[in-house]
């Protein structure tokens, strides 16, 4: 039975490719979620895709799909370091699996307002500045006893 992994990006995620390409790189959310996919296909593991500019919208769809998932690859985007609403929901469904926190640049040696997590404490693991690389990488905790 394939594992199924939501594979979550919040604001601004959807620009990608042109927002800050020195920082974001020039790859798209479509390529991104392209890669993920054919990677996971190698591994046998179904990847939902979902994108909003809005906290609600995703804590809706993590509700939604939780139930029939295996775990979750997040980029929260900015939510990253005031989103407690989205926090408090993957705290309720942290029994789902893993959950991997993924940020494309390295938010620990940015601005200091980035580099505070308020969801990393309830992930299984962090992957940052490691560009699109980093998603390809969260699927290695789908493959491994953790």
């Amino acid at each position: 039975m394939k594992k199924k992994i939501l594979l979550i990006n919040g604001p601004n995620l959807n620009l990608l490719g042109m927002r800050e390409p020195d920082i974001y790189g020039s790859t798209t959310l479509g390529e991104l979620v392209n890669l993920v996919e054919v990677k996971a296909q190698e591994r046998e593991i179904e990847i939902l895709p979902y994108q909003s500019n809005h906290e609600g919208d995703l804590i809706d769809f993590i509700q939604a799909e939780y139930g029939s998932a295996d775990g979750i690859i997040i980029n929260p985007g900015a939510l990253t370091h005031y989103g407690y609403s989205l926090r408090d929901c993957l705290a309720a469904v942290v029994d789902i699996g893993p959950i991997v926190e993924v940020h494309i640049s390295d938010i620990k040696n940015r601005e200091e307002w980035r580099s505070r997590s308020v969801i990393t404490d309830i992930c299984s693991g962090m992957i940052c500045g490691k560009g699109i690389e980093g998603y390809l990488e969260a699927l290695d905790y789908f493959g491994e006893e953790r």
